[in-house]
């Protein structure tokens, strides 16, 4: 009975600390073993491990690709034309005894904020080298590519790598996007204008060829017009010659007739005249008699 006594609490211990020295590395991370501080040992591949438990510790790093934002920068490129910026990184651990033995205790968020400084200084020395055109421009990536290379460069002490950094904005500061606004909406007038006026002119032009053309047109129309009523009356003179030739006391008949038809047109006209005067001369001339002249 007393020997059970002592048995149990001796199985509880003897498992307390089978536990405390078995540790799982899961595929996703990589692990220190640390004595005292000190490094004893890396695990890389997952899997079970041991280690000698309450002298020995293990310390977790992520082994995926981790990204990383960046705080808004203000930057002053070539031409002195201030932006700012905003980054995103994305960064592995390729080394777990320098990434130890660079941000100590902090682990990750310690690699954070040097990643975040390292970064920063890169994009300060890329973008100040270049013109603000080229940073605003579609075609920026041999700048991004020259802010990853730099910044890998410099993190190669932490023991990580930096595997790509992109530009997410680049944006004027708050106080000049007022002036820079009103400056593209008066380059946008004056386009506007000179485009109305270019399409004023076209107009314009326009019209006077109508015009031009109207009048060629009119004027050959009524050249034509002036032609066929020559050759009109012409030929209306050919045919009174002619009828006049064949048989003048009826041509001369036919004259007095239209003469009398206009001087009265009305079914109430009245006209004054003396009854011998010339107007009535062929008709008061006798059948058979010499032919007396037309009425005028």
């Amino acid at each position: 009975m007393k020997r059970a006594t002592y048995i149990l609490p001796a199985l509880v211990i003897a498992a307390a600390v089978a536990l405390a020295s078995i540790f799982i590395v899961d595929e996703r991370e990589r692990a220190l073993v640390l004595q005292f501080g000190s490094v004893k040992s890396v695990k890389d591949e997952p899997g079970l491990y041991f280690k000698i438990p309450f002298i020995q510790e293990v310390v977790r790093y992520d082994g995926r690709i981790l990204g990383l934002p960046t705080q808004p920068l203000e930057v002053t490129p070539l031409d002195d034309r201030r932006l700012v910026v905003d980054a995103f990184a994305r960064w592995r651990i390729t080394n777990v005894i320098e990434f130890r033995e660079a941000v100590g205790p902090g682990g990750e968020q310690a690699a954070r904020d040097r990643l975040d400084r390292i970064i920063n200084s890169a994009i300060r020395q890329v973008l100040g080298s270049v013109p603000s055109q080229r940073v605003l421009s579609e075609d920026r990536t041999s700048l991004m590519n020259q802010i990853r290379d730099q910044s890998r460069r410099e993190a190669e002490a932490l023991g990580v790598d930096v595997i790509d950094v992109r530009l997410t904005r680049t944006d004027l500061p708050e106080q000049n996007l007022a002036a820079t606004f009103a400056r593209m909406r008066a380059e946008r007038e004056r386009e506007a204008a000179d485009e109305i006026a270019r399409g004023n002119e076209a107009a314009q032009r326009v019209r006077a060829s109508a015009d031009r053309t109207v009048v060629e047109v009119t004027s050959e129309a009524r050249k034509q017009a002036e032609v066929i009523r020559g050759e009109a009356d012409a030929e209306r003179n050919r045919i009174y010659a002619e009828a006049f030739g064949q048989d003048p006391e009826f041509f001369a008949f036919t004259r007095s007739l239209t003469a009398y038809q206009r001087a009265l047109p009305g079914s109430n006209s009245s006209m004054v005249l003396s009854p011998d005067g010339e107007f009535f001369n062929y008709l008061n001339s006798e059948r058979g008699s010499a032919p007396a002249q037309p009425a005028p």
